[in-house]
């Protein structure tokens, strides 16, 4: 994107920032989901691109609370909104269209009701980041790097709601799609886990 140099500002200031570093993967491959959820639709991919590096910066450590009190109530998309506009002002990223980036991540998660197209997008190759083989590996990961949940037990409950809930809350027919094979890799993930885990998975 030599056209666009802003773009690789906002990505060596998330690869700075990403902290544990495995967070860092969550924003590329969320970007490469989005195009292929947003193939053959109208919609600003400078808007989509900005929000999907950006949204995540308020659960990196160093920008979240350190206390797990404090991170009970933590809102991070509140703090993500309001730092991005001087990110990507330091970007020189075109500022007419920072509100959209704004309006993207403020309504980037499941429970959320997107009202743009760049949004729904966004929205819907977040939630397929929670399925399939990605989503297993993201769940895990936590349990040494946030305090949601310790257990191998906890992270199974969470990723059996994943398999529940959020499918069905996917708004667009090819997000749709591409959501079928991750619910079958996950659904036989679990099934595995509790043959072998049993009463003693912990």
């Amino acid at each position: 994107m030599t056209d666009k140099p802003y773009r690789a500002a906002i990505e060596n200031y998330i690869a700075a920032h990403a902290n544990p570093t495995h967070k860092f993967g969550h924003q590329p491959r969320l970007y490469a989901l989005t195009q292929l959820i947003g193939e053959g639709l109208t919609y600003d991919d400078d808007v989509v691109f900005a929000a999907v590096w950006l949204h995540d910066l308020g659960v990196f450590i160093g920008h979240r609370p350190e206390t797990e009190e404090a991170l009970k109530t933590w809102d991070h998309v509140a703090y993500v909104t309001e730092k991005a506009p001087a990110i990507l002002k330091e970007a020189a990223f075109p500022e007419e269209k920072t509100p959209a980036v704004l309006e993207v991540i403020r309504t980037h998660q499941p429970k959320d009701t997107p009202l743009t197209p760049e949004a729904t997008i966004a929205r819907d190759a977040d939630i397929l980041e929670q399925l399939g083989a990605i989503g297993i590996t993201r769940a895990l990961a936590k349990l040494g790097s946030d305090t949601r949940f310790c257990t191998f037990t906890e992270a199974l409950h969470a990723l059996k709601k994943h398999l529940t809930t959020l499918p069905n809350q996917l708004l667009l027919e090819t997000s749709k799609a591409l959501a079928i094979p991750r619910t079958k890799i996950m659904q036989s993930f679990i099934d595995s886990l509790e043959t072998e885990g049993g009463k003693n998975l912990f």
